[in-house]
């Protein structure tokens, strides 16, 4: 099948590659959704001199308007304008003839033009002027086989409401329906596309966040990865947590790919033990990732320092706000960050931030899954932090399942030792390894992370 391809890479991917080339397509939404930056972005994607795209404007925004502001997005071809990119009112036929007048017009340039894009914007402003129902259906039957006996593509944009899909006529008509909107995710709002129908074709089910760039849509497609039984092969030699005694209780230290949770109360180490695990990376030659949601660069060269470790070279600092992130966004940029350094080793602190972000526990664990997964396939050893709400003494890891998707989980806790309160690691499970679960205290100085004698009372 040839397909109209958008020039956005992710959104052209969960279209199986893009629309079908000769179809008639619905974008909707509700106003400032996208939906005229994406219908122009596909009219110049696809406008060549010998099948032109035309852009039909109704009675919804006056066509300077349009192009006005089409003309701030990096894609609009001002010289195409004109040539490849013909912009037509369709406001004064609508107002003095009707959908007939209508009708002729487009008739008469498709005809004319032999376009390969054709939008209509917008196309909901057209229902007010039919005389009733069936007037409606004769003109949606007739443009339909106008547009189609072109074998190009048509567009129609408008700001319907979910609801209608069942009502409209229109959407019997459509191939395709595209719908951009926002959803609530707890005290946060999105940007969310779902592709609600694509006719002879497979797509990416569920809803898919995205940007609006000076570049049209940027869109980050579900990370809900299926079971993949396939074999991979993964290295065999340990790495080392960068702290010698933890190695001998993991039994020479984790397996390459693996992901390890991190758990413990405020201020007992986590940050520190993964970041000496990414700065042994370094200076073993295995680039690393830091993707901070809490300390700031400014804090974590502070941290580091103290240390007397050096972020940055092989070791990059991903920070974003845990106030503003879209997880969407997020967890896409961390690939791409990944797969640019090389990346061997990845330290996510924390995962409370994250789950926080995401606003739903079941869409979070999804992205968990299928990072998880992703970073074990291309061998990239995963550190993820999470903090537990008591100091002393343990209920539960999480409030969000991520624990049974961790080869290793380590455990951080304070011990209340009378004159003093003393720091502990025990490693509650160690896949596919002879690990030792004994607690062992551990002191915080100048090297970092160092692990003393087993705690008193413990095995």
């Amino acid at each position: 099948m040839d397909r109209l391809r958008s020039g956005i890479p992710r959104l052209d991917g969960l279209l199986s590659g893009g629309l079908a080339a000769d179809s008639i397509n619905l974008l909707i939404g509700v106003p400032g959704s996208g939906k005229t930056i994406l219908a122009q972005r596909y009219a110049f994607e696809n406008a060549t001199p010998e099948r032109p795209s035309i852009y039909f404007s109704t009675v919804s925004e006056p066509l300077d308007k349009i192009v006005r502001f089409g003309q701030t997005m990096s894609f609009f071809d001002v010289a195409a304008v004109g040539t490849r990119v013909l912009f037509e009112d369709l406001g004064h036929e609508l107002v003095r003839g009707g959908l007939g007048a209508v009708l002729e017009r487009i008739q008469a340039l498709v005809r004319e033009r032999r376009p390969g894009v054709t939008v209509i914007d917008s196309f909901k402003a057209l229902t007010p002027y039919a005389a009733d129902e069936r007037d409606y259906r004769s003109f949606l039957h007739a443009l339909a086989g106008s547009i189609s006996a072109t074998t190009g593509a048509s567009l129609w944009v408008g700001e319907y409401a979910r609801e209608e899909i069942a009502e409209a006529p229109e959407f019997a008509v459509a191939d395709s329906v595209i719908a951009l909107g926002r959803r609530s995710y707890g005290t946060r709002t999105g940007r969310v596309l779902e592709v609600l129908k694509l006719r002879s074709s497979d797509f990416a089910a569920g809803e898919h966040g995205y940007r609006l760039t000076d570049g049209g849509l940027e869109v980050f497609p579900r990370l809900a990865d299926r079971r993949d039984d396939s074999r991979y092969v993964l290295p065999t030699e340990r790495l080392s947590t960068g702290v010698a005694a933890l190695d001998d209780m993991l039994d020479d230290g984790y397996w390459p790919g693996s992901a390890t949770l991190c758990a413990g109360p405020s201020g007992v180490g986590k940050t520190i033990m993964g970041l000496q695990f990414v700065v042994e990376g370094a200076s073993r030659g295995e680039p690393g990732i830091v993707a901070s949601l809490q300390e700031n660069p400014t804090q974590l060269d502070r941290v580091a320092a103290a240390f007397s470790w050096t972020l940055g070279g092989d070791v990059e600092v991903m920070y974003r706000s845990p106030v503003s992130i879209e997880i969407d966004e997020w967890v896409y940029q961390l690939l791409e960050l990944t797969e640019q350094l090389g990346a061997r080793r990845v330290l996510i602190d924390s995962l409370a931030d994250l789950q926080f972000a995401a606003g739903d526990v079941g869409r979070f664990r999804e992205y968990m899954y299928s990072l998880t997964q992703r970073c074990s396939r291309a061998g990239i050893s995963l550190f993820m932090t999470t903090e537990l709400p008591t100091l002393f003494g343990v209920e539960r890891l999480s409030d969000y399942g991520v624990s049974h998707l961790s080869d290793n989980v380590l455990l951080l806790q304070y011990r209340d030792a009378g004159d003093e309160v003393r720091r502990c690691v025990t490693v509650l499970k160690a896949r596919a390894t002879r690990n030792t679960t004994g607690v062992r205290e551990f002191t915080i100085g100048p090297g970092g992370i160092s692990l003393e004698r087993p705690a008193a009372g413990a095995g």
